[in-house]
């Protein structure tokens, strides 16, 4: 008897020195690494200033066109409304609420087709960024795909009220059967959440490709902004400078890219400011890098359209 109870003092010894290792030592060996060692995308996190400026100075190099027109569209909560505002927070220094933001339930805050200017510290830049009723997955929530393309090629009034049920007829008054060149988006940005991104729904994605799909037969550019990287990965979370080593950042915009289509270099990860009161130079940049990419991919299709 007590050479057996000795054998189950010393495997019950063996469970308890098992149990009282450091979970992270355990941990090591069963969850991947989430940082890479080399960065996935070079970045210069010091390049702020010179991006604000070279934006702030940016004319528009067409008479019949006095701004850049840059459409946003998405999901609903994704943040369409976060980067407009973020955006202008970057320019301006100090939080801005150009566009309302909601967060109280899981409709679309927006319903009208809305126009906002870019403004900088010493008054209004060339670029308007126009926020769209969101993306929801039923054929008939949220903005129908036929609307999107419609504001896209400018035949849509600024203020028109979005119809859940059916989009914008030819007939309507909100019709603009005639759009000059400047009505008209050079840019079209589809903002997408990190975190939701494998959830996606079949009907969703679908609606995106049938955008990217109409527009792509015009060579209008698209970007992916992807917002909330700080809430998709804890190592981001902490430090925002490590977006760009994040594998689960990358790993995110690859499968982003495989559904929606947009190439990686299209896709740029971003955080909007949500609970802040004051401004940071690393969210900053990321919105004012991405913001650059945007602006030149929009001047080169109007440059494009101006000589056909």
């Amino acid at each position: 008897m007590g050479g057996k109870a000795s054998k189950q003092e010393t495997a019950a010894s063996n469970l308890e020195s098992a149990a009282s290792k450091p979970e992270s030592t355990t941990s090591k060996t069963t969850s991947p690494d989430i940082e890479l060692e080399k960065p996935w995308r070079k970045f210069d996190w010091e390049k702020k200033e010179v991006l604000k400026k070279r934006l702030e100075m940016f004319s528009v190099n067409h008479p019949d066109v006095k701004h850049i027109k840059i459409l946003v569209a998405g999901q609903v909560g994704a943040g369409k409304s976060s980067f407009i505002n973020s955006v202008n927070n970057a320019f301006r220094g100090r939080m801005t609420s150009e566009a309302i933001v909601d967060q109280s339930s899981g409709k679309s805050f927006t319903k009208n087709l809305k126009s906002h200017r870019v403004r900088g510290a010493d008054g209004d830049l060339p670029f308007v960024l126009t926020d769209i009723m969101g993306l929801q997955p039923k054929v008939l929530e949220g903005s129908q795909p036929e609307d999107i393309i419609k504001a896209i090629y400018g035949h849509v009034k600024d203020e028109y009220k979005f119809n859940e049920e059916e989009p914008l007829s030819h007939t309507s008054e909100d019709y603009v059967s005639d759009p000059l060149l400047s009505d008209q988006a050079f840019c079209l940005v589809y903002i997408v959440e990190a975190n939701t991104i494998e959830g996606a729904s079949d009907q969703l994605v679908d609606k995106l490709k049938i955008i990217r799909r109409r527009v792509s037969d015009k060579r209008i550019p698209q970007v992916i902004i992807m917002t909330k990287v700080d809430e998709a990965c804890p190592l981001v979370k902490n430090d925002l400078k490590k977006v760009h080593t994040s594998k689960k950042i990358k790993e995110k915009m690859q499968l982003c890219s495989e559904m929606i289509g947009v190439p990686m270099n299209c896709i740029f990860p971003v955080k909007n400011y949500h609970d802040e009161i004051d401004t940071d130079d690393d969210v900053d940049v990321l919105i004012l890098k991405a913001f650059d990419q945007i602006v030149n991919f929009a001047n080169d299709r109007l440059m494009n359209a101006a000589s056909n």
